[in-house]
């Protein structure tokens, strides 16, 4: 192909089915995520483990929004191979933790690569079939619902937004990380840059309009942060380390963000105590 023509990108139901995308090297360590850099080493060449505990870090950093978690129930929205929804539970003390993903081949890899995790804490850890917007979940089931770079796949926000509402229970939060637009213009360049978004696989979603989404359907005192100065330098200097990732179109994520178009953030949001 011309040299200056973007590489395709499989869709969305074969890059997390047939494709597998934690199989890439870019994504290894199973957790399928970019990672949180923040505390990552500078002196020195990073490491395939130093990459892994960035995308636990993730993890992290989005559980710790919750405060005290031990005992509450909670839901992971787009859990993809289980890994994080298993660190929440052995991690946080969570009463409960059920992954969803709307991927078959997904829950099934869920519950394969967590066997032991749900031998461990039977009947705290289950993995079901769900879409964002279709949560299998009865309304106020859950104390916390968490999702890690996933939104940016939800084809409709303000469905995902009203499910989160009717799941949470009174006075339960949303936290949710991934990467999004930061205006309808950048959203509008953004698949000239990365074949990501030309593809399909990821949505173009604004961040501003994401937050309103929420409020829209009732959820309070929403909060965003942005983290891409965590995130993006430091993966790309991982990628260059690496021969065999030095090329590949994740490298454009860097170029994306220096230039404004798009940047890293953690949302947070609260279903009202008296709702």
């Amino acid at each position: 192909m011309p040299a200056d023509q973007p590489p395709t990108v499989p869709p969305l139901d074969q890059i997390y089915g047939d494709f597998d995308l934690s199989t890439v090297p870019a994504f290894a360590g199973g957790f399928i995520n970019f990672g949180y850099w923040a505390d990552a080493p500078a002196g020195r060449p990073l490491t395939e483990a130093d990459r892994i505990a960035t995308e636990q870090e993730l993890y992290r950093l989005v559980l710790r929004s919750f405060g005290p978690t031990e005992g509450r129930d909670a839901a992971e929205v787009g859990c993809g191979l289980g890994l994080g929804s298993a660190l929440a539970l052995r991690e946080y003390g969570f009463g409960s933790v059920t992954g969803l993903d709307v991927h078959p081949d997904q829950v099934e890899r869920a519950r394969q690569r967590n066997a032991d995790a749900r031998a461990a804490y039977p009947g705290r850890l289950d993995y079901r079939r769900g879409a964002a917007e279709r949560m299998p979940l009865p309304d106020a089931s859950v104390d916390c619902l968490f999702s890690v770079e996933a939104a940016q796949h939800f084809p409709d926000v303000p469905g995902f937004a009203r499910e989160a509402a009717r799941v949470l229970r009174a006075g339960g939060r949303l936290a949710l990380t991934t990467f999004f637009a930061t205006g309808q213009e950048a959203a509008r360049a953004l698949p000239g840059l990365l074949p990501t978004y030309a593809d399909g696989l990821d949505l173009a979603h604004v961040a501003d309009e994401v937050a309103a989404a929420l409020a829209a359907a009732g959820l309070s005192d929403v909060r965003i942060r942005a983290i891409g100065e965590s995130v993006w330098a430091a993966y790309d200097r991982y990628l260059d380390q690496v021969p065999e990732l030095r090329d590949l179109w994740p490298r454009r994520f860097l170029t994306a963000y220096e230039k404004g178009l798009l940047d890293y953030y953690v949302l947070t949001a609260d279903r009202p105590a008296d709702s």
